[in-house]
């Protein structure tokens, strides 16, 4: 697979690395020497010093045999016409947008829909406010979301030293339900991620990813020894467009909302746009403003401001004044390791949503959804069974996984079976897996042709 990147940004830089790592081609194109210079020094890929946007330049990066076109620079503009110029060149190259201009939002639907120049938009903003919402409505998790129209639900949860998990075998973890099991998809350990065995045994400090249907979803929190109280109000520190967007979304669901921003005209702006929300002038990092405002008392602090650094310190001193539930947007992939050691569990990254959104895109096979986990250790993938392929008309057992892959579950006519080794999974079958990136490439074969191919 040939694939074009408009951008060497963080983003683009990202999706790169991982692009690079599944051995596809791939070709990064920005006029920033710099951000060029540190591709071309890290990662396996061919660089070019140019506009994106330049039909000449497309050119010379061979779009006419390039698959994929991401355009994620941080210039809507730009990428807009670079998706422009590739329609006009190559029409069935699938072109992906990034777009971060509010005031384009209402027309995303109308570009994907009606507009043969964009098969994609992503906005890492909205997916990173939806991404909060979510862990919001589950307190005691670390990481939650859903598939398959919110009929199966997962979530990551951190394994404390005094719970009853602790050594125990997953093998004997059914024996805590009364049938309607879930199913451990994944075990984050050392910064690791495992793809568990029944015989695997659960510890002290492990993040283990569940999935079940959503009916016992809430059940199996409370059994598995994670629940939390609904959340009734929140402070968000950093009234930029992700706090301005998470603030619109809480004050719909009727969550009593404050907002701590640092820039003045910000929060005149604020004030006038939001209908229910409290609008604070201040620095968020303040303990005296945190103090006089009761942050103590919030049951959720949602840390988004544009400093890693203020929002790492202000999620540590919302804890140290006993808010359990707090959410740290991080933009730098280098501070995910340290984190869980100083106590910073939830935490949410724009960069790790765009990715999530692009690989959606860029797998073979009809993908209809990819979730990275924990630092890109590890991703859900949503899919649709192909009849022809290798995943289809044989028992599970009898099918070559690929070592650090998982069925997690298989949907069909709104049937929602957790597989065992006699399991058969039909054409036209929804299915979701769990696989470290390790194994992506071998599972995409899976989902595309005969296993007898390998």
């Amino acid at each position: 697979m040939k694939i074009i990147i408009v951008g060497a940004g963080e983003v683009g830089f990202n999706i790169a690395s991982r692009l690079a790592s599944e051995y596809k081609q791939v070709t990064v194109i920005d006029t920033d020497e710099t951000a060029i210079q540190r591709i071309h020094d890290n990662l396996d890929v061919q660089t070019i010093i140019a506009s994106g946007s330049n039909p000449e330049v497309l050119i010379r990066a061979d779009i006419k045999n390039t698959d994929i076109l991401l355009a994620v620079t941080d210039s809507d503009e730009v990428n807009l016409v670079a998706c422009f110029m590739t329609n006009m060149l190559s029409p069935g190259t699938k072109k992906l947008a990034r777009l971060r201009n509010p005031d384009f939002e209402k027309y995303h639907e109308i570009f994907k829909t009606q507009s043969p120049f964009i098969d994609t938009v992503i906005n890492p903003e909205i997916e990173v406010v939806n991404t909060i919402r979510r862990i919001i409505d589950v307190p005691g998790a670390i990481d939650a979301g859903s598939f398959v129209d919110q009929k199966v639900r997962y979530a990551g949860i951190s394994v404390q030293k005094h719970s009853s998990l602790v050594n125990m075998k997953l093998v004997d973890l059914p024996s805590l339900f009364e049938g309607n099991r879930p199913i451990i998809a994944a075990i984050i350990r050392n910064n690791e991620a495992i793809v568990p065995r029944g015989n695997d045994i659960i510890k002290a400090g492990d993040l283990l990813y569940f999935v079940c249907e959503s009916q016992y979803f809430y059940k199996t929190l409370k059994i598995l020894g994670t629940s939390g109280p609904k959340v009734k109000n929140a402070l968000i520190v950093g009234g930029g467009r992700i706090g301005e967007r998470l603030a619109r979304l809480l004050e719909l669901d009727g969550i009593k909302t404050k907002i701590i921003e640092s820039d003045i005209n910000r929060c005149h702006y604020l004030s006038t746009h939001l209908e229910k929300t409290i609008v604070l002038h201040g620095d968020g990092s303040d303990q005296k403003l945190f103090l006089e405002e009761n942050a103590g008392q919030n049951d959720a602090v949602i840390c988004v401001t544009n400093d890693d650094e203020t929002n790492i310190l202000v999620s540590l001193l919302a804890k140290n004044m006993g808010v359990a539930n707090t959410i740290t947007r991080i933009g730098k992939s280098n501070y995910f390791p340290l984190l869980p050691t100083i106590g910073i569990e939830k935490v949410v990254s724009p960069r790790l949503s765009a990715v999530s959104s692009i690989l959606q895109d860029v797998r073979k096979g009809k993908v209809l959804s990819d979730i990275s986990i924990f630092c890109e250790k590890g991703e859900f993938i949503e899919a649709l069974a192909i009849e022809e392929s290798g995943i289809t008309g044989k028992p599970l057992k009898k099918i070559s996984f690929p070592k650090g892959a998982l069925l997690v579950c298989i949907i069909r006519d709104d049937q929602i079976t957790i597989p065992t080794g006699d399991s058969v999974i039909h054409g036209g079958d929804k299915i979701i897996l769990f696989t470290v990136k390790e194994a992506v490439k071998k599972l995409e074969k899976l989902l595309t042709v005969k296993l007898g191919f390998f």
